[in-house]
């Protein structure tokens, strides 16, 4: 499946390492531009603006630098040519190692190497700057100084303090030197070493970077050269090994990478406790938790990793709304947006203390409770989560529906509000037919399949606690909202669904790629189901390489946009799982085999968050979207949820005990896969597969397995519907 022989990487050229809630971004050489996407954030700060190094007054020559780890990288240099009292100082002849790992805060390990026939003296500088500004604005490159900044070195204790004051946002990033081989001196804003090294000698430092909010606590750093995990003194993985074995190298590298970086992503608290594991949503920008990603994360991995749904229902139950705050965008039993630590949040000057505004969260939760109970057959995750599901789905029939029109819409109410709420949430993601933007409020058409969704979800699990009133309710709206919705949205000249209803209640006549949500969801009528899958795959939405979020069509069409155009694995993932759900395997095998053909080209076989929407044609590749954030969680799990959908695996718990539903299509370029300890029930299963066939290798999880497809209720024809809701 390879199909290029350098691999094509993501992003501007720089080198990035992550742990827990902080990162580090810089250049190939270790350089960072204040200027640039770049520094060292904590917690939505930028701590570390400019970082430079210089060799006797000069650049050291760099050699080779790459990231070893997540959280460690190294640069290799050497020197110029440069004078000492003695006369010149050849070049390459010195060799000097920078280590830099992150956990808490920075460590920094120096190592100089004097290779030269004869001793060197050497001025070693190191500038550090720091302008404490907020992510969003380093983000948007709108760059303002808001409070104090003052730096002193302290001698004695071989540290520069520079502190930052705005009100009641106080930081401090402190620079301490430990372990240097000769001492440490300040001036002209530099840190200074005077080195002398006999031939062969070696000489080092360390330097650490520390964050400190207002309540002063250092934080710890990694040691020195703790470049691996063993070497770091960290757990093994965290997440529990799910291993995939198939003859087709770019699936097994592209789900390895994948274990990796959501390994990588993890939002590290010790309140979270065994078991339950929070992703941050992407590196560099979306190191926090977002409500809607942490939700779709949990969907993708739930086949496999269990562990995401579980952390996902605990943190935003825990944030979610029980008040009415207009400018944050919350009502009552709202699932959260975003959450955010900086200067412009902690001041109010921006609403992410969380901020509230998405409209599908909502849904999302209640439908990953229902996918955790399948998985588990845990009712006591069912009883700790109910009256946070029932409170969700009262915000979905009250506040949900802002008209009382019988759909799901959306409108910010907040002067600092997202426009647009959806997963498409960037301000031009939802065109109107001509291009301009809809007047609010929206009601886009996968809303409706999400709560359609939820409804008959949250109806199962009141059959579980016995509540069969409450579930035939519940199954009532769901009936009422397919017909609505079926009425409503169906856009018969195109085959599809309208995009959404705009705030005059007028269709969005815009092709895109959320209609195939809404076969993921169940919404849709049998007989319609393969004309929305023959019009996702027409030529103006299917690139080669999976669907574009926009039909190439349509005016507002830009294949190099973040939303109107590009191509999102997420995206194409669930409307893979869509495409089964209604028996279009063959179309589901299609979607699959052009993201792992793009996984081949990526560095790494990494998929990033998007790529370019740009047509497939012989001896081309997939082409970047510079500002996509790598990794990400979404792009990550959606290698997990295509294997699981490719393999037809789908968990099911009822009365009956559970059962894990396998229906194999696998296509000749995946005939044979392997997967074991694929955590189901109190245990786990191996499994291995051969084309249609599959073997049941270990059992222990005390699910029975079912040669079956999953049993998801297909819709009535539609025309029988109507006749039925007419003679009712």
């Amino acid at each position: 499946m390879s199909l290029l022989s350098l691999p094509i990487s993501v992003g501007p050229s720089t080198i990035t390492i992550n742990r827990d809630d902080r990162f580090v971004v810089c250049q190939p050489d270790g350089r960072i531009d204040p200027n640039a996407d770049e520094g060292f954030f904590a917690r939505d700060t930028r701590f570390v603006s400019g970082y430079q190094l210089w060799l006797n007054g000069k650049r050291p020559v760099l050699l080779n630098s790459a990231p070893v780890r997540f959280f460690s990288s190294r640069f290799e240099f050497t020197n110029p040519a440069v004078l000492d009292s003695d006369g010149e100082i050849p070049l390459n002849t010195l060799q000097l190692r920078l280590d830099r790992t992150i956990s808490g805060g920075v460590h920094e390990d120096y190592d100089l190497v004097n290779y030269a026939r004869r001793p060197v003296a050497l001025t070693l500088e190191v500038e550090i700057d720091s302008d404490f500004a907020d992510i969003f604005d380093v983000k948007d490159h709108s760059l303002v100084r808001r409070g104090s900044l003052n730096s002193r070195w302290y001698r004695t204790a071989g540290e520069l303090r520079t502190s930052y004051v705005n009100r009641d946002f106080r930081r401090q990033l402190v620079v301490a030197i430990e372990r240097a081989d000769s001492p440490a001196q300040f001036a002209n804003g530099r840190i200074v070493f005077l080195v002398r090294l006999a031939p062969k000698e070696v000489w080092h430092t360390c330097i650490r970077w520390l964050p400190v909010s207002r309540e002063g606590r250092r934080p710890p750093t990694l040691g020195c050269h703790a470049l691996t995990e063993s070497r770091a003194g960290l757990a093994p993985p965290r997440l529990p090994r799910v291993a995939i074995d198939t003859p087709n190298e770019t699936v097994r590298r592209a789900w390895e990478q994948a274990v990796r970086d959501m390994e990588s992503l993890r939002l590290e608290d010790p309140a979270f406790g065994r078991g339950v594991f929070i992703a941050s949503a992407g590196i560099p920008w979306f190191v926090t938790l977002f409500g809607r990603d942490a939700l779709v994360v949990a969907m993708q991995g739930i086949s496999g990793y269990p562990e995401f749904a579980a952390g996902a229902l605990r943190r935003l139950s825990e944030l979610q709304a029980d008040e009415n705050d207009p400018e944050r965008d919350m009502e009552p039993g709202k699932i959260p947006h975003e959450v955010r630590h900086g200067e412009l949040t902690q001041l109010g000057l921006l609403p992410f203390a969380p901020y509230y505004g998405t409209h599908d969260a909502t849904s999302l939760f209640v439908i990953v409770l229902s996918y955790l109970y399948r998985w588990t057959g845990d009712r006591s995750i069912l009883e700790r989560y109910l009256p946070h599901a029932e409170a969700a789905m009262r915000w979905i029939d009250r506040y949900g529906d802002r008209d009382n029109d019988g759909f799901q819409e959306y409108g910010t109410r907040s002067s600092h509000g997202y426009f647009n709420q959806g997963w498409k949430d960037a301000g031009d993601g939802i065109p109107e037919a001509d291009g301009s933007q809809p007047p609010l409020p929206m009601a886009l058409c996968e809303h409706q399949g999400y709560a359609y969704d939820a409804k008959l979800r949250l109806a199962d699990v009141y059959v579980e606690l016995g509540r069969d009133g409450d579930a035939e309710r519940l199954r009532r709206e769901a009936a009422e909202l397919f017909q609505r919705f079926n009425d409503r949205f169906w856009w018969e000249g195109e085959g599809t669904y309208y995009l959404g209803l705009n705030g005059r209640k007028k269709p969005i006549r815009s092709v895109a790629s959320n209609a195939g949500h809404l076969l993921a969801s169940g919404i849709v009528p049998a007989e319609r189901a393969g004309k929305v899958v023959r019009r996702l795959l027409a030529d103006d939405m299917w690139s080669g390489w999976g669907i574009r979020t926009l039909s190439s069509d349509h005016p507002a069409y830009n294949p190099f946009s973040y939303h109107t155009g590009s191509v999102w694995p997420h995206d194409n993932a669930i409307i893979a799982g869509g495409f089964r759900r209604y028996g279009f395997d063959a179309e589901s095998a299609q979607v699959a085999r052009g993201l792992f053909d793009a996984a081949a080209c990526f560095a790494a076989n990494r998929l990033p968050e998007l790529f370019a929407g740009l047509p497939r044609d012989e001896g081309t590749f997939p082409v970047q979207y510079l500002a996509a954030n790598v990794p990400q969680a979404w792009a990550a799990t959606a290698v997990f949820r295509l294997v699981a959908i490719l393999c037809g695996i789908h968990a099911a718990y009822g009365r009956d005990g559970g059962r894990l539903h396998v229906n194999p299509a696998l296509p000749d370029w995946l005939n044979e896969l392997t997967i074991s300890n694929l955590r189901v029930g109190k245990g786990s299963v191996a499994l291995a597969f051969r084309g249609d066939e599959v073997e049941e290798l270990r059992n222990n999880s005390g699910y029975r397995l079912a040669r079956s497809p999953a049993p998801h209720p297909m819709p009535a024809p539609w025309a029988e519907r109507k006749r039925r809701a007419a003679s009712a």
